[in-house]
């Protein structure tokens, strides 16, 4: 088993229903069980401001299901919640991102670990840093480094 992290968001009809049950599709998954999970946030969306905020949350996955398979079964998960990719940053019923999966670095076509944007948002780093705060991000060093970066963005704790 591999611990993977993944970022659980949504803004679109009710996020924090949505992400709740998200979380439990997660623990549904073939060989993976959801090890812990963090409180939901509510965050500005980032990029295209002019949608409602979002509702967010970091679940550590133990999986023997290989990354690539993985992703499928998040992207599956996204459609099953209604997800239609119709642009970058745009509103959202579902979105699933792997994060890190072990101290792997991953680049294929369509995946790349660690998600490449994830030390820059304050979305990711603070619930991730709620149920793993000691963690180490593969080629960027310690999640806590990277926490002043983000302190400015705007998240609240639900």
């Amino acid at each position: 088993m591999t611990t993977a992290y993944v970022a659980l968001g949504a803004n679109l009809g009710d996020p924090g229903a949505t992400v709740r049950a998200a979380l439990t599709a997660l623990a549904a998954l073939p060989d993976s069980r959801v090890v812990r999970a963090s409180s939901l946030y509510r965050t500005a969306p980032v990029g295209l401001a002019d949608q409602p905020d979002f509702i967010n949350a970091v679940a550590e996955l133990a999986t023997g299901l290989e990354p690539p398979a993985l992703l499928t079964a998040l992207l599956a998960i996204e459609q099953d919640f209604g997800r239609r990719r119709a642009g970058r940053n745009g509103p959202r019923t579902l979105d699933l991102d792997l994060l890190l999966y072990g101290d792997r670095e991953i680049h294929l076509p369509g995946l790349s670990v660690p998600h490449p944007r994830m030390h820059l948002r304050a979305f990711v780093l603070l619930p991730l840093a709620e149920i793993a705060p000691a963690l180490a991000i593969p080629g960027r060093g310690t999640l806590a480094a990277w926490l002043p970066a983000v302190a400015g963005q705007g998240i609240e704790r639900l």
